[in-house]
Order: C-alpha cells, then structure tokens, then sequence
C-alpha cells in the first residue's frame, strides 16, 4: 500500500475481513494491520459483498463454477455453495451493493481479500472445492473494475 489517502480524499474500499470484522463464510476474520490502521483512521470503507447480498455469516463456502466474476456479472457462471445451492444472485447484489457504496464515496481504491469468490483480483478458486486456484477475478471484485476503480490485494506494491 503506497498511497495513503489524507482526510479530504475519497476513502479507499477494503474488504470488511481484513479489517478484522469476522464475516468471512467460517465467521474468521484475515485482519491486516495497515487496513485496519486506515479503517480506524476513517481513511477507509470497510465491506463485506456477502453480507450485503443477503448471505448470512457463518455460511457454506462458495466458489465460482464456469469462469469468473465477470463472467457470473455477465449470467455466463454461476455461483455455487458447499451444499450445491446457486448463490450467483446473493453475490451479484453484493457486487451491486458496493459498487453503489463506491460511487457514493467516491473511491478510486479498492483493496481486497485475494481468492474469495466476491473480492479476488486475480485468483479465484476453481469451482471444483479442491481448493486449486484459477486465474481471474471475484464478483465484487470485477464490478468495480467495470466502474474503473483500481482494485488491489494488500500484497500488491
């Protein structure tokens, strides 16, 4: 993270786990100490897409089934549970969702949890609950690409 947003900038999205909310699908957190630095300093706008789109927390791990988020934004892929129930409409609101948060704050930066299904960047798992990965992006993730936000993991220099 090289850009730190002052006070009057727009906040940058971080994905509500790395702030340490526990509303990752096991009901954990991944929390990172420079996100929620930033959450606590109000210089960031912590989400959760899951939760936004109606999944409860804890829920049954998802993953993508037939391509990406893109591809899910796009009716070509869907989004599948651990129990086989189709959650592609819960994780499209959630994308919505925070690409209507974004657009009302403004933000250009988004930073994300890597492999999840709503906010990976570039790695997603492959559908198949083998945890293998593939390349491509979460749904969330990929909406606000679409909206021309630059989105990022926390690894990202």
């Amino acid at each position: 993270m090289d850009r730190v947003p002052t006070a009057k900038q727009a906040p940058i999205l971080v994905s509500a786990c790395l702030a340490g909310f526990p509303c990752r699908y096991d009901c954990k957190s991944k929390p990172n100490r420079e996100v929620m630095i930033l959450v606590a300093a109000g210089l960031a706008l912590p989400v959760c897409p899951e939760q936004l789109g109606g999944l409860p927390t804890p829920r049954s791990a998802a993953e993508i089934v037939g391509g990406d988020g893109h591809d899910v934004l796009a009716g070509k892929a869907r989004v599948i549970n651990g129990t086989g129930a189709d959650v592609s409409d819960e994780f499209v609101r959630g994308a919505r969702a925070v690409a209507q948060l974004a657009r009302l704050y403004g933000v250009k930066i988004a930073l994300l949890q890597e492999r999840s299904p709503s906010c990976g960047t570039s790695q997603v798992y492959d559908g198949t609950f083998s945890r293998r990965l593939r390349p491509g992006a979460g749904v969330a993730a990929a909406r606000l690409a679409q909206l021309g936000i630059e989105v990022k993991t926390v690894n990202d220099k």
